[in-house]
């Protein structure tokens, strides 16, 4: 494969030189004059729909200063996403992020940030910074969205989307175009898909377990990488990214055309499933039904979660698909969602 290179797990300690790691992080604290380092594994993990808080905490205070909180995007173009300035006297939100968030004020010396109703582009690694005259120091907050990464292709086949349509279908079927720590932590939980797909930050690449020839000749396990990628032109699958949801999800038995299925649930005050709608259900309600049904882009799937011989015979569990059959011609149950 052209340009192909692989990121191995002791590859990926260089990648992270660009991120924050705990160990840099407590030495650099040594020098820190106003702010405490975050704790050892400055992580915070939430859901999508709950309220977190970021830390940083003063050790002094100096006569005058103000804080502020941005998140740390490699990708974006243009200006830092700043979310809120303050100092002893008020606070100034910025942009959307800035509507849902807050100081904690728990104590005189507590700078911590509280995000709520967190959503999926919430992820990241997030910076306090604390500037005092020409001085400034500043802490990075990892914030970890709990969710479930899975492989998407268009119903037009294999390696059909450009990274603006790979976003868009992300989008439509209640997800987002996965990070590469995303990626990484799936590939460590047992993600192992052979086509290769977008990230959000523009590049393609593939998780990889069991090395077989398909998958690459004579490569290890790891993320397999094929960089960059022109946006316009390429075409390649996605890596979706989703979390909880606020509803629920559920199998109607039957056999239903596309239309009937759709017609099936609204009847029952539902609507056909999204596919990312049906993976968080079978990641945090561990919902398991060994019936193919549709879901709202034309595709049959259904989700194991105690693997048996009957239901695919595979031995890990997931949510399998039968791909994009004839809407009209064939017939299956449906998986209907319910806020």
């Amino acid at each position: 494969m052209e340009n192909l290179a692989l990121i191995l797990l002791f590859g990926w300690i260089t990648w992270s030189s660009a991120v924050y790691i705990p160990e840099r992080a407590a030495a650099a604290a040594l020098n820190l004059k106003y702010l405490l380092e975050p704790p050892v594994y400055a992580e915070v993990t939430g859901r999508r729909g709950q309220n977190i808080t970021l830390p940083c905490v003063l050790r002094a205070k100096p006569s005058q200063y103000r804080v502020k909180w941005s998140k740390l995007e490699p990708e974006r173009v243009g200006p830092e996403n700043v979310i809120l300035v303050s100092n002893e006297k008020g606070c100034k939100p910025y942009g959307p992020l800035g509507r849902r968030a807050s100081l904690r004020r728990a104590h005189m010396m507590d700078a911590s940030l509280q995000l709520s109703h967190l959503q999926l582009q919430d992820d990241g690694m997030y910076r306090c910074q604390l500037v005092h005259g020409i001085e400034d120091e500043s802490v990075v907050v990892s914030l970890w969205v709990e969710g479930v990464v899975f492989p998407y292709q268009s119903e037009n086949g294999r390696y059909s989307f450009t990274f603006h349509e790979a976003k868009e279908s992300c989008a439509q079927q209640d997800s987002t175009l996965a990070s590469f720590s995303q990626l990484y932590r799936a590939w460590t939980e047992g993600l192992d898909w052979c086509n290769a797909g977008w990230l959000r930050d523009g590049t393609v690449h593939y998780p990889i377990i069991q090395p077989r020839p398909a998958c690459g000749v004579g490569l290890l396990s790891g993320i397999r990488s094929y960089g960059a990628k022109d946006k316009k032109q390429d075409r390649f699958d996605a890596f979706c990214f989703t979390s909880q949801t606020a509803g629920y999800v559920f199998y109607v038995s039957g056999s239903f055309s596309f239309r009937q299925a759709a017609d099936t649930c609204e009847r029952q005050g539902a609507r056909l499933a999204l596919v990312g709608q049906l993976y968080a259900a079978w990641r945090f309600q561990k919902y398991d039904q060994c019936d193919g049904g549709w879901l709202s882009d034309g595709s049959v799937r259904f989700p194991i979660s105690a693997p048996r011989e009957r239901c695919g015979g595979i031995a890990e569990a997931g949510v399998r698909s039968f791909g994009f059959p004839d809407k009209s011609a064939s017939l299956y149950g449906a998986y209907c969602y319910r806020q």
